[in-house]
């Protein structure tokens, strides 16, 4: 069996050696937008080369595209769930609620221009509120200050900048800048969306994008690989929604943490390309590193359709080297599902894993006291605003329409782009959405991130919304905890938005039209790609000037929304005795619990005032109740952060304790950023999400797990703890805890992943404090 899987390593080694040098190289570059710099394949290829010898086995193709954007290969060492590495991503992507702090810490960094090509997308800070351009002149005149702070900071340091109304960071991501073979990190948690085009793209805090964009290897524990082997092919009300719906099912919201989803398999075949990027984009919810799809005919077709033939061509070359997976790889975990069985799905409410076939949806829902009056119905975002998408939605409008029938209930559409924007409009499909009763919403990601100025239920109403979008968690899209909010297809969006109620299946109930005769919904149909072509729309991008060193970055320090960082302070050498516990949480505490969105985007760029929102959303254990906790020094009981401010001023160091999966969602470093910056020390749970986990790394904050997940019981929100041994802290080496409760005391161990240069950080009271000490010796 060896000496088979030998013979077969070296027919895979010559193969990829002979094809390489066979080909005619040309110099393809990787956007419009980057001017002379081109497709990296062949130094790509050449670092694989030295993989392959080392390693000596087959590879997955997210293997092949990781490890060929090593920083040193032939350093060798890797193995998927054990090794860090350092790699060298070939962009970065921000959006603007996260750009802010990321620009602050590059500004504080002293560097004076990004090493790698990078972006900044406006798409977070537009509320929906009215419609399209009156949302947009709103967020304009609102966020003014900011986006200047953007725009210049952009000029001066070389990035791309994309004004408010360009559309949704990963939807212009996947249009101008993602292709196959691409190593890219982003400041939000969705950025996986470009696996849709075969990129490797993961979703990091800013100071991860500070790294990078300060030329600095960045550090990625080697993730295991979960294969998803797709047979079959869609038909009907099925789409590829459904497929992440049925996986976040299979894994749950924490199966896919320290994963990349790899999906392969004749099923791909019937997926579109944006079909692809709408199941990698909501891997996110499983907690994937990322998620990928191989290089494909339908990817080629995209290319060519957006303007990059040159790219679709380029990549052909190494469609069965660099792109595809080696035929015996093995995977460390397999799903098998077949598309031509998979039944269209409906997931929530407050979780996106809570699965329903929609065969059993209504039984569920009534089962579970799910509010079966459907309020509000919302289709696009950056998960479903195709040009696919949105013909499809309109095929199912227009067949109600015949009947005389139109949306039962509000209808809000989100173009994921201005691109898309256009030619929905030009191709009338906008005209049939409005005309069903929509209404089309700016460019942006509005209500999928809370951007929501709803008015037709009060706070705390219960209701039920259903959304295309890629998230549900409570208070997500509204701010009201009572709203039950299901995930699903925008096609299911559509149909159950004509019937009003949770308990309708399209694909054997029927309506009763205006004329009272009875019909049932034509599955639904659209254009993959714009026959015309793509219409671009209005232009909305502003590139760097080739030397933007005299252009002044000017923060006011009165300003509200702006805030320029002061260092943390570094570890003072000793143990952490007798911490006080701000908080217990009790259940799910994702990143919107510790920091919420909504109203409180307008401060992301400003660290103290957007402290006011820590754990807001979070349940004290206590009490069971939301934002009142006790201050142990004064026994009186207050709001989180008054409490944790007030702890601040008396120099009383803190610690947060949480259930499992603490910090899954969005990646927002915020979550990390406001208990450090108000005196919290560790954050010590049952376990982490990964990108909040390295998050708090990057701050200086400890991030402990229990050893034992029922040690989580024996700290009470009046305990002491004590973290012991810290000079002696090294990888893999637990940290001793002492618990103090009522006069006793007992000891645990709790286990961290920190490694040699993240324990630096904790020294230096953060990663940025020490990549300035660093700078400052050479």
């Amino acid at each position: 069996m060896l000496q088979l899987l030998k013979s077969t390593l070296c027919k895979i080694i010559f193969h990829r050696k002979f094809h390489i040098s066979a080909m005619t190289l040309e110099k393809v570059q990787i956007s419009k937008f980057d001017k002379n710099i081109y497709l990296p394949y062949e130094n790509l290829s050449k670092k694989l080369d030295i993989v392959y010898s080392q390693l000596k086995r087959p590879l997955t193709l997210s293997e092949k595209i990781l490890y060929s954007h090593l920083d040193k290969p032939e350093d060798g060492n890797l193995k998927r769930g054990v090794s860090y590495l350092n790699l060298r991503p070939d962009r970065v992507a921000m959006q603007d609620a996260t750009a802010q702090m990321a620009l602050l810490q590059f500004i504080s960094s002293g560097l004076k221009k990004v090493a790698v090509p990078s972006t900044v997308h406006c798409d977070h800070l537009i509320e929906a509120q009215v419609g399209a351009k009156e949302d947009l002149k709103r967020a304009n005149d609102l966020n003014a200050e900011v986006y200047k702070f953007l725009a210049s900071t952009c000029e001066k340091y070389g990035l791309g900048f994309w004004k408010p109304g360009s559309g949704i960071i990963h939807q212009i991501i996947l249009e101008n800048y993602a292709f196959p073979g691409l190593l890219m990190i982003g400041t939000d948690s969705h950025t996986p969306n470009g696996g849709g085009l075969g990129g490797l793209c993961i979703g990091v805090g800013g100071a991860d994008a500070v790294d990078v964009m300060a030329n600095i290897p960045w550090e990625l524990k080697c993730p295991l690989v979960i294969g998803v082997l797709l047979t079959g092919k869609f038909s009907g009300w099925t789409s590829p929604k459904d497929v992440i719906l049925k996986v976040a099912d299979i894994l749950t919201v924490k199966g896919g943490t320290g994963a990349i989803i790899e999906y392969h398999g004749k099923g791909i075949e019937s997926i579109s390309c944006t079909g692809m990027g709408t199941i990698c984009n909501m891997g996110a919810e499983i907690g994937a590193t990322t998620s990928l799809f191989p290089f494909n005919d339908r990817m080629s077709k995209y290319l060519k359709a957006t303007g990059r033939a040159k790219i679709a061509e380029e990549a052909e070359k190494y469609k069965n080297t660099l792109f595809s997976a080696d035929k015996e790889a093995e995977y460390d975990q397999l799903i098998e599902i077949d598309l031509s069985k998979l039944e269209p799905h409906v997931n929530g409410p407050f979780t996106p894993d809570l699965a329903h076939p929609i065969s059993k949806l209504g039984e569920n829902s009534k089962k579970n006291g799910y509010p079966m009056d459907i309020k509000v119905g919302l289709i696009g975002s950056c998960t479903n605003s195709s040009y696919e998408d949105m013909g499809r939605c309109a095929s199912i409008a227009k067949d109600a329409m015949a009947h005389g029938l139109k949306s039962k209930i509000k209808f809000n559409v989100t173009p994921g782009s201005e691109q898309i924007r256009a030619t929905i409009e030009r191709d009338g499909i906008s005209k049939v959405l409005t005309d069903f009763g929509g209404t089309v919403l700016a460019n942006a990601c509005g209500p999928c991130i809370g951007q929501w100025d709803r008015k037709d239920v009060k706070k705390g109403e219960k209701n039920t919304i259903v959304t295309s979008y890629n998230r549900n968690f409570t208070g997500r899209n509204d701010a009201n905890p009572a709203t039950h909010a299901f995930v699903t297809s925008p096609e299911l969006v559509t149909a159950l938005s004509i019937a009003g109620r949770l308990d309708f299946n399209p694909i054997k109930d029927e309506l009763t039209g205006k004329d009272g005769s009875k019909f049932k919904l034509k599955a639904p149909h659209g254009e993959e790609l714009p026959a015309k072509g793509f219409d671009p729309g209005v232009d909305t991008y502003k590139e760097p000037p080739a030397d933007g060193s005299g252009i002044n970055v000017d923060i006011d320090p009165k300003s509200q929304r702006l805030q320029l960082l002061q260092p943390f302070d570094k570890w003072d050498g000793n143990d952490l005795i007798d911490m006080t516990v701000l908080i217990k949480v009790k259940g799910k505490c994702t990143t919107d619990h510790i920091s919420a969105a909504g109203p409180w985007l307008k401060f992301r760029g400003h660290l103290d005032n957007i402290s006011n929102n820590l754990f807001i959303g979070a349940i004290n254990i206590e009490n069971n109740e939301l934002n009142k906790i006790k201050n142990q020094r004064t026994g009186e009981w207050g709001a989180v952060p008054d409490v944790a401010r007030d702890y601040k001023a008396n120099k009383i160091k803190w610690v947060a304790i949480g259930d499992d999966n603490y910090g899954e969602g969005s990646s927002r470093e915020h979550a990390a950023l406001e208990p450090r910056h108000l005196g919290g020390r560790a954050v010590i749970v049952k376990s982490f999400a990964r990108i909040h986990e390295t998050n708090l790394k990057k701050q200086g904050m400890l991030p402990l797990t229990f050893q034992n997940a029922s040690d989580y019981d024996k700290v009470q929100p009046t305990s002491k703890i004590s973290l012991l041994g810290l000079k002696d802290m090294s990888p893999g080496k637990p940290i001793e805890c002492e618990i103090k409760t009522d006069g006793k005391s007992e000891k645990v161990q709790l286990n961290h992943t920190m490694n040699e240069p993240q324990i630096k950080w904790f020294f230096a009271g953060s990663a940025l404090n020490f990549m300035k000490a660093s700078s400052s010796k050479k």
